[in-house]
């Protein structure tokens, strides 16, 4: 590059700088460098294909205009990713008719030629989010239909049917259950449904990603570009979410969250629990996720695993066609994998590299051996403390309201310490969170109420006999 060239690109950045702002300017130009002028065109460059495909789509007027004002003759602007450029052979470029329409559609005229390879889906290809990868296998079709799930997955088909510009039915969508319960499945399942053939731009990011992208961009000093990319997004699908840490980054989560639902971009959340239960997240943000529709799936009946074990055989059998388990084993399976559907499939693939490396076919005998260990005592259900709210508030004919309340009449005070008791022992929660699932109360209430019971349990037979039977109910 010769020093005129120098030059003429300094005064070029100038006008840009003072044509778009000096936030604008060092998001997205701060890093364009130029590589060449060449006739009538000028070759510049950009560290990643998010930053070519942005500039492409909202500064390509803007480029062309502040060169022109340079050199009258330069009628196109040629946009490469450096690091493609300087690390690999340039591969054959074609226009990315997306681009270029919307180019047209903000400035109501053609756009200057600029050229740009084809893009993968955004969850592939979205440099400064990093989309997580999606196992190919985790489709709809692939998706076991069973009581415990059918309104999960209804929901998320109806997310991944929607086009852009249909009204949103409900959002956020919140999936919640434990490990293995197919979570997951149907999120990435939404995400390859939404980028098939779809005019909508759909992302699936687990929460570990979306802090790891925050934090960079603000190393990077990208966070402008970040937050704008992230709101560029017609579907943000994440999971984990009980994962997302930091007192920043759930700030910034609660602001992208609402500028998408108000802006009627749809949002799907998957964790391991409802969003009451995530004591991490600021109140702000778990009022705007109960506020959409809140879906558990349960835990795996006996029919429904039968169903998961039975389709991941006829999976295994597509590239091995003599792989074959008698119904006797799939029931034994069902019968005794109870724990989650990953166990089951861990079942399967023991079964089948045993029968293909031995050279033996699979008996009931063999899977007994083979599985032993993923037989796993039922594990005690997990008592929620609303749970223990509704069953004190019926067991004392008074209404969840009345417990929550600053209410201390004789006939709410003693029930509302037997919640906080039974709070106590029956569940991890603390004894400050406790108090704030109990209308805010400080710690020390807890305390003194658990306190209370337990002296009281242990003289009086009878309360004693009605906080037993209060745990029986929420066991059973």
């Amino acid at each position: 590059m010769t020093n005129t060239e120098q030059d003429r690109w300094s005064r070029v950045k100038g006008r840009l700088r003072t044509t778009v702002g000096e936030d604008v300017y060092t998001s997205w130009f701060a890093r364009m460098d130029l590589e060449a002028v060449q006739d009538e065109s000028v070759h510049l460059s950009v560290p990643t294909r998010f930053l070519k495909s942005w500039i492409q789509a909202h500064y390509a007027d803007r480029v062309l205009t502040c060169w022109q004002a340079e050199m009258p003759e330069v009628h196109r602007i040629d946009l490469t990713v450096r690091t493609a450029m300087r690390c690999a052979a340039p591969a054959k470029e074609t226009t990315a008719p997306a681009d270029q329409r919307r180019i047209e559609q903000a400035n109501g005229r053609p756009a200057p030629e600029l050229r740009a390879t084809a893009t993968a889906p955004v969850s592939a290809s979205h440099d400064a989010l990093g989309g997580s990868p999606l196992d190919p296998r985790l489709t709809f079709a692939s998706f076991v239909i069973g009581r415990s799930n059918t309104l999960a997955h209804a929901a998320a088909r109806q997310v991944a049917e929607g086009r852009r510009g249909d009204p949103v039915m409900f959002n956020p969508l919140y999936i919640h259950a434990g490990v293995g319960l197919g979570k997951t499945h149907l999120l990435q399942a939404v995400t390859w449904a939404g980028n098939s053939g779809s005019e909508r731009k759909v992302l699936y990011l687990t929460a570990e990603k979306f802090m790891y992208g925050f934090v960079a961009a603000l190393k990077t000093q990208t966070a402008l570009a970040f937050k704008e990319a992230l709101r560029g997004i017609d579907v943000l699908v994440i999971d984990d979410l009980q994962f997302l840490q930091g007192k920043s980054t759930q700030a910034e989560f609660c602001h992208t969250l609402n500028a998408l639902i108000d802006a009627g971009r749809q949002v799907v959340i998957a964790a391991d629990r409802p969003p009451s239960d995530l004591e991490s997240l600021d109140d702000r943000v778990r009022s705007r996720l109960a506020g959409g529709l809140v879906v558990e799936m349960g835990s795996l009946g006996e029919e429904l695993r039968l169903g998961i074990l039975k389709s991941r055989v006829a999976a295994a059998r597509a590239h091995h066609a003599s792989f074959d388990v008698p119904e006797a084993v799939l029931d034994y399976l069902a019968r005794t994998i109870t724990h989650n559907g990953r166990d089951l499939e861990g079942a399967i693939n023991r079964l089948l590299a045993h029968s293909k490396l031995n050279a033996q076919p699979v008996t009931l005998e063999m899977a007994e051996r083979e599985v032993r260990d993923l037989i796993r005592p039922q594990e005690p259900k997990r008592i929620k403390i609303e749970d223990i709210q509704r069953v004190v508030a019926r067991q004392y004919n008074v209404s969840r309201s009345d417990l929550l309340s600053s209410r201390r009449t004789a006939n709410v005070v003693r029930p509302r310490q037997v919640a906080m008791y039974l709070a106590k022992t029956l569940t991890l929660r603390s004894l400050p969170e406790i108090g704030r699932r109990f209308g805010g109360r400080d710690h020390t209430t807890v305390l003194h109420a658990v306190r209370k019971i337990e002296a009281l349990v242990a003289r009086d037979t009878a309360l004693s006999e009605e906080v037993e039977s209060l745990k029986r109910q929420l066991q059973e």
